[in-house]
């Protein structure tokens, strides 16, 4: 069964570029009320400027450095004021580092575990309330290859990645019986700033779109019979299969 998914309230993080814009955009072409949040305020107007275009609506922005608690409550506080209620919370903000391990500063570790990691469990506890007033009821955790595998010269990353992905896990347990699903979805490599400041080695042409993981993402928001899928892995048709 297919659920429409106009009207629906759906957070974005990380809306201002890549794999969060792309997410946005599909979002307003299925006539749901995307709601974009992203630490740079140029990315965020260049991505309601383009949902404006595509349907004549100004949705809801809010910028915010989600490494920061108080970034994140002012954001709650923005959106049920807003709508009093949020169908979908889309966690896709994420930062990388590429290095030796003894290239990679305590610092960078903190940081990388602050957006990946942190922000969504902040994120998930706080945005509940609003949550359970929703019908969509979902949280959908972007996490990577590296949630389930590792690379060298990405420690910091990677891990930040399977604390998310083991977080959505634990999550998903806990909030099965009120009917929130928690999904996990890891892509391989995304044509992405991020993704071409770690694997510059990857030809560009060989890199998965942006669009090809929001349409994923709209296909389990969409999804609304007896099946449930808990984990998507999408690899690069040029990568090995089964990673």
């Amino acid at each position: 069964m297919v659920r429409t998914l106009e009207g629906m309230v759906c957070l974005v993080t990380g809306a201002g570029r890549g794999i969060g814009r792309a997410i946005a955009l599909e979002l307003a072409r299925q006539k749901a009320r995307p709601i974009l949040t992203s630490r740079s305020s140029g990315h965020l107007v260049q991505t309601a400027a383009a949902i404006k275009e595509l349907t004549g609506l100004e949705p809801l922005c809010v910028q915010a450095d989600l490494a920061k608690e108080q970034a994140i409550d002012a954001l709650v506080a923005k959106v049920g004021q807003a709508y009093q209620r949020l169908d979908a919370l889309i966690n896709n903000a994420g930062v990388t580092f590429s290095g030796t391990i003894e290239q990679t500063p305590t610092s960078v570790w903190d940081h990388c575990m602050a957006v990946n990691a942190r922000a969504p469990f902040i994120l998930c506890r706080q945005f509940l309330p609003l949550l359970r007033n929703g019908t969509g009821r979902m949280i959908i955790n972007i996490s990577s290859v590296v949630g389930v595998k590792g690379y060298a010269r990405q420690t910091a990353y990677t891990a930040s990645k399977h604390a998310l992905r083991g977080f959505s896990i634990a999550l998903a347990e806990e909030l099965a019986p009120e009917g929130i699903t928690v999904h996990v979805i890891c892509p391989g490599g995304v044509d992405t700033d991020l993704v071409r400041q770690v694997r510059p080695d990857i030809p560009q042409d060989q890199l998965i779109r942006p669009e090809e993981i929001a349409r994923v993402v709209i296909w389990l928001l969409a999804s609304d019979g007896q099946g449930v899928v808990d984990e998507i892995r999408i690899r690069r048709r040029s990568a090995r299969p089964w990673f």
